[in-house]
């Protein structure tokens, strides 16, 4: 069977994953929020960066959703595993695209509580954080520069996202 995707942070502008079809997509109930630790891809144990995971709250997350061929969907799965293993689980929940269409699918979310979990914090201190954080996947503050660019390409307005790479650019 089929399996659709939603990639609400890297997964937007590097997938490197195969797919059949990809949409803009959104998930309600969810927002998006640089409330995640990474001590793997733009960070390190000593000292992580910040990435995005999905928190319950009113509102809702857009970005995209991959329709994966049921044929490459355990090794895809088993790929992303390794590349979201730093505190993230697979959630099933509905996406909505825009044509109306609801579809049932996977997203990877870090939790509450999970061992890298940072919560929210002050703009300001976030911001910090995010500047000078760099890890094997490269500088945090272009993990948000990406992520904020590839939002506005698909006309998303997100406003946690908008004002923390506002804060970082304004710190130099």
């Amino acid at each position: 069977m089929n399996v659709w995707l939603f990639g609400y942070g890297s997964l937007i502008w590097r997938p490197d994953i195969g797919y059949l079809d990809r949409a803009p997509a959104r998930i309600n109930g969810w927002v998006r929020r640089f409330w995640q630790g990474s001590h793997d891809h733009r960070g390190v144990p000593d000292a992580p960066g910040r990435v995005v995971t999905l928190v319950r709250e009113a509102g809702h997350c857009d970005g995209m959703a991959y329709l994966l061929d049921a044929d490459v969907v355990a090794a895809t799965f088993d790929a992303l595993d390794v590349r979201e293993k730093n505190g993230y689980q697979r959630f099933d929940l509905p996406i909505d695209f825009l044509s109306g269409e609801t579809q049932p699918g996977i997203v990877y979310v870090a939790p509450t509580g999970n061992h890298a979990y940072l919560g929210p914090a002050p703009l300001v201190e976030m911001a910090q954080q995010i500047r000078r954080s760099h890890g094997p996947s490269g500088a945090n503050s272009d993990y948000l520069f990406d992520l904020a660019d590839a939002l506005r390409s698909l006309d998303v307005s997100d406003e946690h996202v908008f004002e923390l790479e506002l804060a970082v650019r304004e710190m130099g």
